[in-house]
């Protein structure tokens, strides 16, 4: 990666990383481990990793963890962990939404940097809370929105702000995935039972799941601020509590206007995960289906393919390239970029030192912005789609 961090002569000792929840069988704590590992910035070396103590030590063990550092709750790890001379500094929260709210409270409160999965928390009260939290904190909060981590969209962010795409006009975003198609929460799906559970997830389904995720990356590259939504939400799988499809208006602060649809019913989409921006002076697309490559138009001539690592990609995304051009990154990488990014903000934070302004991931604000715009999406839908102001 093209992080001065990652130099040798200039390497800080590994951060001494902790994990709640990602036991096994947890999709997406796999994910953040190997994400922390990709750039060598971490050390895992404690963990809370399920809900019980037989489960989190046998899932600790199957990690080469020691058994004296796998804890029966993240109040018992954060507590023991803040007073040991070579305790964790930082942890990676991966449990279902309404779990982030207090654990990371507990590690905040005791000056250990949080990396928390997206949604920040299951309702905005509770986002409010960590965000006042995390104001007063003698540490970091960085929210694993992983998408934003892409080279290309670093690059499309670049251009928005060098004034490539002139004024923005219109952003579009979708999400459509089909995996929820069918009632597989009642057969005991892990992943599928929790999302659509409001005690765990929120008041959002696929909004807080994936439709945060395309309104974070849309935000991140346009730089708008969202003013007021209109969404049409809708459960089609009889039974489930949770939306499971939305189709949302966006008019943003300046004038320019959006659309979103997320869908987890949408049969043949896998991930489809897709950004459009359209300024008065050129257009943007961006799919993650197909990450290394970005299309740029501008107005009056023809399309124009850029490709990460080669020629036409600046800086923002030279920064966060790992390989050459023509083998690509993806998915993993992109995480690892957060990871990475939080690993140069705790250093350092840890020597008092000023961060390089050039990284970037996503805060608590970015997190708070994230659930509002869930509950505006429900508020609306209760409202037949009415206009709802953030």
């Amino acid at each position: 990666m093209a992080i001065e961090a990652g130099k040798t002569e200039e390497r800080n000792p590994k951060i001494r990383l902790g994990m709640v929840g990602g036991g096994s069988g947890a999709f997406i704590g796999a994910v953040h481990r190997i994400a922390a590992r990709i750039d060598d910035q971490y050390d895992l070396v404690a963990g809370a990793l399920s809900s019980t103590a037989e489960k989190s030590l046998s899932s600790g063990r199957e990690l080469g963890l020691d058994p004296e550092r796998c804890y029966g709750s993240f109040e018992e790890m954060a507590e023991k962990e803040a007073i040991r001379p070579d305790g964790i500094q930082a942890v990676s929260i991966v449990t279902p939404n309404h779990v982030h709210y207090p654990a990371a409270k507990a590690f905040l409160e005791r000056g250990i940097h949080v990396i928390c999965d997206k949604p920040v928390t299951s309702n905005l009260e509770d986002a409010k809370k960590l965000k006042a939290v995390a104001d007063k904190a003698k540490a970091l909060f960085i929210l694993t929105h992983n998408y934003t981590g892409y080279p290309m969209v670093r690059h499309a962010r670049e251009l928005v702000q060098n004034g490539d795409l002139g004024e923005i006009r219109l952003v579009q975003m979708e999400y459509p995935q089909d995996w929820l198609a069918e009632p597989i929460e009642q057969t005991g799906q892990k992943q599928a039972a929790w999302r659509t559970d409001p005690k765990q997830s929120g008041a959002g389904g696929s909004t807080g799941d994936i439709g945060t995720h395309a309104y974070n990356l849309g935000s991140f590259i346009s730089g708008l601020e969202l003013d007021e939504l209109a969404a049409d939400v809708h459960t089609f799988v009889e039974g489930r509590r949770l939306d499971d499809n939305a189709h949302v208006m966006l008019r943003f602060k300046g004038g320019a206007k959006g659309l979103l649809w997320c869908s987890q019913v949408a049969v043949g989409h896998e991930n489809g995960l897709k950004v459009r921006v359209y300024g008065t002076k050129a257009g943007i697309e961006w799919t993650q289906a197909d990450p290394n490559y970005l299309w740029l138009t501008r107005l009056g001539e023809p399309k124009q393919l850029i490709t990460r690592g080669g020629a036409g990609a600046g800086a923002a995304a030279g920064r966060v390239t790992r390989i050459p051009s023509g083998h690509p990154e993806g998915y993993l990488e992109a995480f690892a970029t957060i990871y990475t990014e939080a690993a140069l903000a705790i250093n350092a934070a840890r020597t008092g030192a000023k961060v390089d302004p050039a990284v970037v991931y996503p805060t608590i604000d970015d997190g708070v912005k994230g659930v509002a715009f869930v509950e505006a999406c429900i508020e609306s839908g209760k409202k037949n789609g009415g206009w709802v102001k953030l």
